[in-house]
């Protein structure tokens, strides 16, 4: 087995240099979890998140495992020695599941848990603790591997503390590790591209659509990290709109900082900016932290609201929404009476008890309520897009 002291100078550096790339991208721990595994001599690894109060455990960036292992352990976490020693440890205390201490073999958890799917031992640290949950770096290994020696667990503890370092820079920070993948899989699934930036102006993340529109490039740019339309006066009024947003204390209404940005060759998006207040963000790593969000959106792009959902929410029976979702495709008063198989003062009828509903009083402006209630979500098609 690698010692600490047999591991290259450079290449350890080069190690603790890339767990604390991850402070700042968290995506980056996929591949250092693997490089830390590698260096025990480990197949599978990776970071749990455990929810100390509901007794859960999620795994985040994992490698290794099949997928009906993590399902089994996930759902009997309760039960293993590793859930009681977390509760007890400290951040950085590096364990075994082979240390005598936790009679690993004598152990259902072993026997129904890990040897079934060839498991023979995991060495892990709890590195973090927020909110009720913590996260803890392992690794495993499986078939006809030895346990974990002496010097195994001598390189995670030199590595415990910088990986406990990088957690909290992350959580200080506002990147949210522990919860970035739901984070990541709830925002790319808005049409809307979403930049999140901090006070200076520079992005800090960008959902999948937010990527779409800067590599299109037709209307908005990121240059030196930062977001820059292609038309100048949309370009001097989102900076400014970024800077007013990102001040202590800022809470700019709505309508005050929706901007326009033109594309090249017509069209574009709207641009809609929401302060984020932290009272966290008060210390000395405030100007690298999330301030303002930007909602970019393609109003060309907008899906409709489900009608069901709409009709719900105003009240609206089936018959009065029929109609209503027959004028929204463009149908006047007698096409859509004969489309729905009804006279014309019928139609009429339901309208006015539309308007009543919806607090309108004109078909232009109940279409326009309907076309507001829009929700940033994707259709279906657009996931291939």
């Amino acid at each position: 087995m690698t010692s600490p002291q047999q591991i290259p100078a450079a290449e350890l550096s080069e190690l603790i240099g890339a767990i604390y790339d991850c402070s700042l991208d968290p995506q980056r721990w996929a591949a250092t979890c693997r490089k830390i595994a590698q260096r025990c001599d480990s197949a599978g690894g990776g970071i749990c998140v455990h929810d100390l109060k509901q007794i859960q455990n999620d795994q985040l960036y994992v490698f290794g495992y099949e997928p009906e292992f993590l399902q089994k352990f996930g759902a009997r976490y309760a039960e293993s020695p590793m859930a009681a020693a977390d509760v007890l440890s400290n951040a950085g205390d590096v364990s075994a599941l082979s240390m005598e201490r936790f009679h690993l073999h004598d152990s259902a958890f072993y026997r129904e848990v890990l040897q079934p799917h060839g498991v023979l031992d995991i060495i892990w640290f709890p590195a973090l603790r927020t909110g009720g949950r913590m996260a803890s770096l392992h690794a495993s290994r499986s078939g006809e591997s030895l346990h974990y020696q002496q010097s195994d667990l001598a390189l995670f503890e030199l590595l415990a503390p910088h990986v406990c370092r990088a957690l909290a820079i992350s959580d200080a920070l506002d990147i949210q590790v522990l919860s970035s993948e739901v984070l990541k899989r709830t925002l790319d699934g808005l049409a809307a591209g979403v930049f999140l930036a901090a006070r200076d102006g520079r992005v800090v993340y960008m959902n999948t659509a937010a990527e779409r529109q800067v590599r299109s490039g037709t209307a908005m740019r990121l240059i030196d990290n930062r977001l820059s339309p292609v038309h100048p006066a949309a370009r001097a009024a989102l900076t400014q709109a970024i800077q007013d947003s990102g001040r202590e204390g800022a809470d700019m209404r709505t309508k005050d900082h929706a901007i326009g940005i033109p594309g090249g060759t017509g069209g574009g998006y709207v641009a809609t900016l929401l302060p984020i207040a932290d009272g966290r963000r008060a210390g000395v790593l405030a100007p690298f932290a999330a301030s303002v969000a930007v909602f970019i959106q393609d109003p060309v792009q907008a899906p409709l609201m489900p009608g069901e959902a709409f009709g719900r929410l105003h009240g609206l029976t089936g018959g009065e929404l029929r109609v209503l979702m027959a004028l929204s495709q463009g149908l006047g008063g007698m096409e859509a009476a004969g489309v729905l198989g009804v006279g014309e003062p019928t139609i009429r009828t339901h309208l006015q008890r539309i308007y009543s509903k919806t607090g309108t009083s004109r078909q232009g402006d109940l279409l326009r309520l309907l076309h507001h209630s829009t929700p940033p979500t994707r259709h279906q098609t657009r996931l291939a897009d």
